[in-house]
C-alpha cells in the first residue's frame, strides 16, 4: 500500500467501437496525496462500474474529501464510461488514462512543467479527430460525417492530433485566451497570462505569470513571471532541435517580434526584434564602453541576468551588454481577474 500518490484522477472517457480509451475528461484531479485518503485511493485504477463508484464516493466521504465524492456520485448516476488513474510514483504513463491525467495536473497548475514524467506520452496516446461531438476515431470519421449530412448538420472538425485544446478540459483562474485551439491540454498558464491570437503554449510548457504571449512556447519551455514574448518570435523546445538543454525565459524578460531563443536565459534579458539567438550563435561581448571583450558561443551565456541580445546594424555581428533597464509590464494587459 503507498504511504503518498503522486496523481489521481476519476473521470469520464471517450472511446471507439472497439471499446478503446480515446480521452478521459478528469473534472477534479489530485496531485500529491497522502494519509487516508491514500489508502482509500491507492490502487483504484482503470474501468470502473457504478457500484464501484458509488462505493469508492461513500469512502471519499468517510476519508473527509467531499469534493472528490461529490464527482464520483454524480459519475456513478451518468450512463458513461468511468476511468480511475492512480499515479503510485512519478513513472512514466502506462495508459490513455495515466496520460490525460498527467496532462490535467499540469493544466490545473497542480504539477509545474517537468515536474511529472511524460515519457513515451506520444506512443501512448491516439490520433483522433476533434470536433463538436468530441473526440472520434479516425476510422470511423467518415461516416460519422455522414450521418451528421443526413440529418442536415455538418461535423465541425476542429483538429486531427494526439493533443486536444486545454479549454476543453481546464480554464484556469486568471488568464486570457485569444484563441483556445493555439493552446494544447497540459499547458501551465499562470495568474496573469495573457495568449493573443497569434500566441502558441505546447504540453509541458508554460508561464508562471504574469506575462504577454504572442509568440511560441515549445514543450518543456517555462517562463518566468513578468516577461513577454513579442509577435511571431519563437522558443526552441527539445521537441524542436533543442537537444537536452531545457530552455527556459527568466523574470521580467522580453523576447522580441520574430526573435528566437535557444539558450536558458536568465532574470531581465532581452533579445531585439528578428534575432534568433541558439546556442552555438557567435556573440561579441561588450563593456560599458561599447568595446568588444571577448567573444563566445551563446551557450556560454545561458542563464546570465541582465543581459540586451542585439545585431549590429552595420557589421551584421550579434552583440551582447548589459540590460541596465529592466522590462516593464503594461499591467492593464495583464489583468485577467
Amino acid at each position: 500500500m503507498a504511504d503518498t500518490l503522486h496523481g489521481f484522477g476519476l473521470g469520464v472517457a471517450s472511446k471507439n467501437s472497439r471499446g478503446e480509451i480515446l480521452d478521459v475528461f478528469y473534472p477534479a484531479p489530485l496531485a500529491t496525496i497522502t494519509g487516508e485518503l491514500a489508502s482509500v485511493l491507492d490502487g483504484v485504477s482503470g474501468e470502473i462500474d457504478a457500484a464501484a463508484t458509488r462505493s469508492l464516493a461513500a469512502d471519499l466521504k468517510a476519508a473527509g474529501h467531499a469534493p472528490l465524492a461529490a464527482v464520483a456520485e454524480k459519475l456513478a448516476s451518468a450512463d458513461k464510461t468511468i476511468v480511475a488513474s492512480s499515479l503510485a510514483d512519478n513513472a512514466p504513463p502506462t495508459s490513455v488514462g495515466d496520460a490525460y491525467l498527467k496532462l490535467h495536473l499540469l493544466s490545473h497548475r497542480l504539477v509545474k512543467p517537468h515536474g511529472t514524467d511524460l515519457s513515451g506520452i506520444f506512443a501512448l496516446l491516439p490520433n483522433v479527430a476533434w470536433t463538436d461531438e468530441g473526440a472520434i476515431d479516425l476510422d470511423e470519421l467518415p461516416e460519422r460525417q455522414l450521418t451528421a449530412r443526413l440529418s442536415g448538420k455538418v461535423l465541425e472538425v476542429s483538429s486531427v492530433d494526439k493533443f486536444p485544446k486545454m479549454t476543453n478540459y481546464v480554464v484556469p483562474a486568471g488568464v486570457r485566451i485569444a484563441h483556445s485551439a493555439r493552446v494544447r491540454l497540459g499547458a501551465y498558464l499562470g495568474a496573469g497570462t495573457t495568449v493573443m491570437h497569434e500566441g502558441f503554449i505546447n504540453f509541458n510548457a508554460g508561464t508562471e505569470g504574469p506575462g504577454m504571449v504572442e509568440g511560441r512556447i515549445s514543450a518543456g519551455v517555462m517562463v518566468g513571471k513578468g516577461s513577454d514574448l513579442g509577435g511571431g518570435c519563437s522558443t526552441m523546445g527539445t521537441l524542436s532541435g533543442g537537444g537536452n538543454i531545457i530552455i527556459s525565459v527568466g523574470e521580467e524578460c522580453l523576447i522580441g517580434a520574430n526573435a528566437g531563443l535557444g539558450i536558458p536565459l536568465g532574470d531581465r534579458c532581452t533579445i531585439e526584434a528578428g534575432l534568433f539567438v541558439t546556442a552555438g550563435t557567435k556573440v561579441a561581448v561588450l563593456d560599458d564602453a561599447r568595446k568588444i571583450v571577448e567573444t563566445v558561443a551563446a551557450r556560454d551565456l545561458a542563464g546570465r541576468s541582465d543581459l540586451l541580445f542585439r545585431r549590429n546594424s552595420l557589421s551584421g555581428s550579434v552583440e551582447c551588454l548589459t540590460n541596465k533597464t529592466a522590462i516593464e509590464l503594461n499591467e492593464s494587459l495583464h489583468a485577467n481577474n
